[in-house]
């Protein structure tokens, strides 16, 4: 196919040669000046064709408009999208809408679902949601204590860790029960860069043992102990042994929570005869308060989860190993509570803390 040569001005083929060079303007208007160009100097369609790689009915599109308009009419005549402005009425309908449930089944909202919804952008949705810290996707769970006396022994507990007794131990005592012993069937691969270690999915099962364990309050210092069962019996043997490692008279405080093996009358009868020592019991369903579970929390981490056992006597020589190293260098939790008349009202019979 033959040219029919078009003229151009010097101010156009400035221009022209000025978008075939920039590097910061749109790559289509480059590409057009350059088609333009070509034809100027003689080109024929096939050439500009080969040359910029582009079709006749490109070449002949931008031609006709040059023809006609001039620079002005070298533009994207395709409308576009709408723009959308996030103006105070959209954003309280997003917001409205978000605090309530889906009509399509589903338990809460996308962004993609919502903006779908409200024929707006998913991303303006997604704005409005981090400018107000709202999270659809997430969820967290709570549990209420149903313990009538929850202020009273909450303010018991808290006093121990803030204001404990002078020349007294305090300590955390609870149980890890069901701690399983279990192998791998198939060789675990270690990490390498760019990839986590990996277990097989397949495992056996050994048995399982209980984790009694005692935390000092003022020192970080774990006494722990593994049993076969958690019994009352059990858990009176380990206060023994926990007893036995203080000086004889002095005075022992422990935080425990309510199971039933921790109110029986054998830990009467071990009270009735250690007169030193005192039980606090946090309120029901307030584990949180007991500064122990933070430890489980850490064994948890850094040995149960992700260990391999081939026995049931070598997951629990592993724990003993595990809390001896920890005690080689322990801290105190750094328990802190931020005006505790706000959420606390200590009373007369609050050991600690009373007046």
């Amino acid at each position: 196919m033959t040219n029919q040569a078009i003229k151009l001005s010097v101010a156009e083929r400035r221009e022209f040669e000025r978008r075939v060079r920039s590097r910061k303007g749109r790559a289509d208007d480059a590409r057009i000046s350059l088609v333009l160009l070509l034809l100027a100097d003689g080109a024929t369609y096939r050439e500009v064709q080969t040359q910029v790689g582009c079709t006749a009915p490109f070449i002949s599109k931008w031609k006709k408009r040059f023809v006609a308009e001039g620079l002005a009419g070298l533009y994207n005549r395709h409308a576009g999208r709408p723009v959308s402005v996030l103006t105070p009425k959209v954003e309280a309908r997003i917001l409205n809408c978000t605090r309530k449930k889906p009509t399509d089944g589903t338990t809460h909202w996308s962004t993609r679902r919502l903006g779908k919804k409200l024929g707006v952008h998913h991303m303006m949705v997604a704005r409005v949601w981090k400018k107000y810290g709202l999270q659809p996707h997430r969820m967290e769970r709570y549990m209420a204590s149903n313990d009538p006396d929850f202020e009273e022994k909450a303010a018991d507990v808290i006093g121990l860790y803030l204001k404990p007794p002078q020349h007294a131990a305090v300590f955390c005592v609870d149980e890890k029960t069901a701690i399983q012993a279990l192998d791998r069937k198939d060789p675990i691969l270690p990490l390498s860069p760019g990839r986590a270690e990996r277990h097989g999915f397949e495992y056996v099962r050994h048995g399982t043992l209980s984790l009694y364990a005692a935390l000092d309050t003022q020192t970080g210092q774990v006494l722990g102990k593994t049993v076969s069962r958690h019994t009352s019996r059990e858990f009176v043997a380990f206060l023994s042994d926990l007893v036995a490692k203080q000086p004889e008279s002095r005075e022992i405080h422990i935080i425990c929570d309510n199971l039933s093996a921790h109110k029986t009358s054998q830990v009467a009868d071990f009270l009735e005869a250690h007169p030193n020592v005192e039980i606090h019991f946090t309120p029901t369903y307030s584990s949180w308060l007991n500064q122990v579970e933070l430890w489980f929390a850490k064994i948890e981490r850094d040995l149960i989860h992700r260990g391999v056992f081939t026995s049931v006597n070598q997951l629990a020589r592993r724990i003993m190993t595990y809390i001896r190293h920890y005690n080689t260098d322990t801290k105190p939790v750094k328990w802190t509570y931020h005006d505790p008349s706000r959420r606390i009202r200590t009373t007369k019979q609050s050991f600690v803390t009373g007046n």
